[in-house]
């Protein structure tokens, strides 16, 4: 393996895995020089444009002896056996979200790559989006008090036009409507703000869409720590929606985008401003990359990684059971 650089390979060329891609090129830490995707010819111009060969058999990439990295950005279900296939190539591994769709699966992987020795990342790049950082900063000052609550709204219709036999579709991969490509962000980063998550009731309604798991669904959270939330997501509603806030008995704050935020403190007059973009999908993978070159750990520990699988499949199942009370496990 390279001092300096960790030579990968991107599982899945999908529009995410092009722009994983994309949001590597220039690391100092990473580079791409493989891909692996069932429609080669329709990544010939990614191919050429990145300087990457491209594939059909991750097989092939677990026995080359050059890639010392895989990333997966493939089918919710089939992460825990590539996941597993990957470490036991002796290769690190990072893998987008959902890292799995319950616990037992999330566990089996985590495990299968510590016993190999192997680094593990994960697609949780909100936690690096500018306005999220800056709310880990509020939260955690003396000045904003006593977390209250928190509520969060991830909803478009980018995805309303799937197509039915796509695998973003299929009812065993997105569960409970958008949990699984935009419910899961808001869990991930209310863990980061606020704490672990206790227990949750959800309902997922199918209103207008044709996917089997329904198009919208709502989640009541209890922390930990006493404080509670709620979180919405649809897949049919206009545009782009994104709002994520924080109340404390001295202060609130809510990202509204990557870049923007609200404040409002004890004077009860809310401020509004940019923080400045930044690469965060890069910088996750450098995350990432610096951890499988012995050079730091990654953003997100193993607890973090299993918390947000342990959360989202309590949605599923308190989803299943019209909205019954389930444990975060």
């Amino acid at each position: 393996m390279s001092a300096r650089l960790l030579n990968a390979a991107m599982i899945g060329l999908g529009w995410w895995g092009k722009e994983l891609v994309r949001s590597a090129h220039g690391s100092a830490l990473l580079r791409f020089t493989r891909g692996v995707t069932l429609e080669p010819e329709t990544v010939r111009d990614l191919a050429e444009e990145m300087n990457i060969s491209v594939g059909t058999s991750y097989e092939d990439v677990l026995a080359d002896p050059s890639i010392d990295a895989v990333v997966l950005a493939t089918p919710h279900t089939r992460h825990r056996a590539q996941v597993e296939a990957a470490a036991a190539a002796g290769k690190h591994v990072f893998c987008e979200k959902p890292f799995a769709l319950t616990v037992e699966d999330a566990k089996a992987a985590i495990a299968a790559c510590r016993r190999a020795g192997v680094a593990l990342g994960v697609g949780h790049n909100r936690r690096l989006w500018p306005s999220i950082v800056k709310l880990k900063e509020l939260v955690g000052s003396k000045e904003f008090g006593t977390i209250m609550f928190a509520e969060g709204n991830y909803s478009h219709d980018i995805l309303a036009d799937t197509p039915l036999d796509n695998w973003r579709s299929a009812p065993q991969e997105t569960k409970a409507g958008g949990m699984t490509g935009m419910g899961i962000h808001l869990l991930d980063s209310f863990s980061f703000l606020v704490g672990p998550m206790a227990s949750v009731s959800a309902l997922s309604t199918k209103r207008i869409l044709p996917f089997a798991s329904g198009d919208t669904t709502q989640a009541m959270l209890e922390f930990r720590n006493g404080a509670t939330g709620t979180i919405a997501t649809s897949l049919k509603v206009p545009g782009f929606v994104w709002r994520l806030a924080v109340y404390g008995s001295d202060m609130w704050a809510e990202s509204l985008s990557e870049t923007k935020v609200t404040i409002c403190r004890r004077d009860g007059i809310p401020e509004t401003l940019e923080v400045p973009q930044t690469n965060h999908i890069g910088a996750n993978l450098d995350s990432f990359a610096a951890a499988a070159l012995g050079q730091g750990k990654f953003q997100i520990d193993d607890a973090g990684i299993l918390h947000t699988v342990a959360a989202l499949e309590a949605v599923f199942e308190s989803a299943h059971q019209n909205g019954e009370w389930q444990m975060v496990k």
